[in-house]
């Protein structure tokens, strides 16, 4: 494994079934934002973009992703920053950090006033909805 220092971006209408290393997908529709685990794992890694979770910065030429990516439940555990197309990797947390940046995590959604993304039910946005949670089973088995 190989770990990343860099990536690129494309602004997509909807992740792509097969999403190719080193590429953030930024999904403004579906408020949403995929890449494959920078350490090279080969993890799906999603980011679904709302407040008090993740925010997408995009400078005309780069991305940032805001908070870090901390892959706690994937084997690797890996943790980095995406900023302007840049990998910045950061420390392994303990178990104890990882479980009070969850428990911050969980209280400050259940603080928000409202959601900052509600999908409208239609088959385009069922078809992500189900693929992430194949996706997300599929990783828990691994």
């Amino acid at each position: 494994m190989s770990k990343l220092q860099r990536v690129r971006h494309e602004f997509v209408d909807s992740i792509p079934e097969h999403m190719d290393e080193g590429v953030v997908y930024v999904c403004i529709p579906f408020a949403m934002v995929g890449h494959k685990c920078c350490c090279g794992c080969g993890n799906e890694v999603f980011t679904p973009l709302a407040p008090h979770r993740w925010r997408v910065t995009y400078d005309g030429e780069t991305v940032s992703l805001a908070d870090s990516i901390g892959n706690w439940s994937f084997p690797c555990q890996s943790h980095y920053w995406i900023i302007e197309n840049e990998v910045r990797w950061s420390g392994k947390w303990t178990r104890q950090q990882i479980e009070s940046g969850r428990t911050r995590t969980r209280d400050l959604i259940g603080a928000s006033a409202s959601p900052a993304f509600v999908p409208k039910p239609d088959d385009t946005k069922r078809s992500l909805i189900a693929r992430l949670l194949r996706r997300a089973g599929r990783d828990r088995s691994s």
